[in-house]
């Protein structure tokens, strides 16, 4: 379905297979997505690794084409000059990818510019390759792609991705797009218009929120009409309020009441050269009021409750577009199973710990609040990744994969569900880090805690690494005390389990935490 709607999108500029075959180099298995955006230009270049995307590369430079524009919508020949100079850099990371495996897209600006082909004409000699100017609606169905392929739910969603000179407001279920819009509104193009004195100000802010709400009330009524459960963002404007809201010991979810004491700070700063806000990084200060105004602007007229990031969007759907191998419908799976392949874990003693852990968190439901961050999920990840360090060595295996879960691209996951997994797979065994568990999202911390309290018991009743030797056993819960209920005689029979089991009762009350074995 993602590769139909994507072909009226993208010119597949695909070789006949005898031309294929006798160019076919031994980099046939790398793909680059160039995305010429109105802000920055950007370069995405992976390999196909263990059934997912391994990223080999990525470029991305400051181009802000957009302000290159005037009234009269040609772009200016130092914006363009600022675009070749970048396209320079990227074609020489071209060179040995096959032609075929390679897709260049250029978005709002080039819609607009009257002499795009000025631009274009320099632009594919560069490059040697062609660039496609994609539709508003397009590039707003190849978004929704990127993020369907890069995160995980099954749930009717909203995404939103805020360029430099639109955004892209789109809703969709699974890998389908059912409602979309491209709005002519954009961080560049709101900075040069409502922010031209520099100054973050009461005004300035006033004025670009009211400008973006006017832009919004045109699609609004439909789209509250179709309706969603789930809001996902899928630009840089987003990742820098999420990214600020962790830094200031808040949880990953995006809120407007958030978004207004951000815009609070930044309007305490005065001069946006002056512009100092904790978690916000350097790179993105100069159109970071524009993209907030624009921002609390959907948040407002959408009436959107909360949004979280998305681990993909234009460049990861046009990507995915050229690897139909990769186009399974559930993300979160498609990453465990390829980091299992390529860590050499052992997949059926890994399904009975997950199977363990489930079974006990099921018993638990009752008495824990399981469902927060998707918290069962979360666990059998956990569990099935909880070897993941062992190809590097035994005595600290734990860390190590805790290390590579907490370093690694986990397409399916956001941030916090990445980092509550790590803290899983860290504290599996062992001397339980309650540092490590801390460091968690203050909504997060209480739930990493019983998971982690789970799974060590699964492991721990899995450690024979046979489903025959699994014992029957049941799980109940008294506030935080828990108490593991065995067979009749069944410790007396297995003395190392007993012994395991005397070892975890005296890990668990060091980390303050009662555990009773019957």
């Amino acid at each position: 379905m993602a590769q139909d709607l994507l072909a009226a999108a993208l010119d597949n500029h695909s070789l006949d297979s005898d031309h294929a075959a006798s160019i076919r180099s031994p980099h046939s298995d790398i793909y680059a997505v160039i995305d010429l955006g109105s802000n920055s230009f950007h370069m995405l270049m992976v390999k196909v690794v263990g059934g997912s995307v391994q990223v080999i590369g990525r470029v991305k430079r400051k181009v802000r084409l957009a302000a290159g524009l005037n009234d009269n919508l040609v772009l200016s020949h130092k914006a363009m000059k600022r675009g070749w100079e970048c396209l320079a850099l990227f074609a020489e990371r071209l060179q040995d990818i096959p032609a075929e495996n390679i897709r260049i897209v250029g978005t709002a600006t080039l819609r607009l510019a009257q002499n795009v082909k000025v631009f274009l004409q320099e632009a594919e000699a560069i490059l040697g390759q062609q660039v496609q100017v994609i539709s508003g609606e397009d590039e707003a169905r190849i978004i929704y792609l990127g993020v369907a392929h890069t995160s995980n739910s099954d749930s009717n969603r909203l995404v939103i991705d805020i360029g430099g000179a639109s955004t892209e407001v789109v809703i969709g279920q699974g890998f389908t797009p059912t409602l979309l819009s491209s709005l002519n509104m954009g961080c560049v193009t709101y900075l040069e218009r409502y922010f031209t004195d520099q100054q973050l100000s009461e005004d300035n802010f006033s004025a670009a929120i009211q400008a973006a709400e006017t832009e919004i009330v045109k699609i609004r009524d439909s789209f509250l009409n179709e309706g969603w459960q789930i809001a996902v963002g899928a630009s840089g404007t987003v990742q820098a309020m999420q990214e600020i809201l962790v830094a200031q010991g808040k949880d990953e979810v995006i809120t407007l009441r958030r978004l207004e004491d951000i815009m609070q700070q930044a309007m305490a700063c005065g001069p946006v050269e002056q512009l100092s806000i904790l978690g916000l990084a350097q790179e993105r200060k100069q159109v970071f009021a524009s993209g907030l105004a624009i921002l609390i602007a959907l948040f407002r007229q959408l009436q959107i409750s909360g949004m979280t990031l998305s681990g993909g969007a234009l460049r990861e759907g046009v990507l995915y577009s050229m690897l139909p191998g990769l186009q399974d419908s559930n993300v979160r799976n498609r990453t465990v199973n390829s980091l299992m392949v390529r860590y050499f874990i052992d997949q059926q003693h890994a399904e009975r710990v997950a199977e363990m852990a489930t079974e006990l968190a099921g018993q638990l439901q009752g008495r824990w609040d399981l469902q927060k961050f998707e918290g069962h999920s979360m666990l059998r990840s956990g569990a099935l990744l909880h070897e993941l360090g062992l190809l590097i060595e035994y005595k600290n295996h734990h860390h190590h994969g805790a290390y590579i879960i907490n370093h690694s691209d986990l397409p399916g996951f956001t941030r916090a569900q990445q980092q509550l997994v790590m803290a899983l797979v860290y504290n599996h065994r062992a001397d339980i880090a309650r540092e490590v568990i801390a460091r968690q999202t203050m909504t997060s911390v209480l739930l990493t805690v019983r998971l982690t309290r789970i799974l060590r018991l699964a492991v721990i009743m899995s450690m024979r690494r046979r489903l025959e030797a699994l014992p029957q056993v049941t799980i109940s819960a008294k506030a935080e005390t828990l108490t593991l209920t065995m067979p009749a005689g069944w410790l007396e029979q297995h003395p190392l389990m007993r012994a395991e089991l005397e070892q975890e009762v005296q890990y668990q009350q060091q980390a303050g935490w009662e555990l009773i074995i019957n």
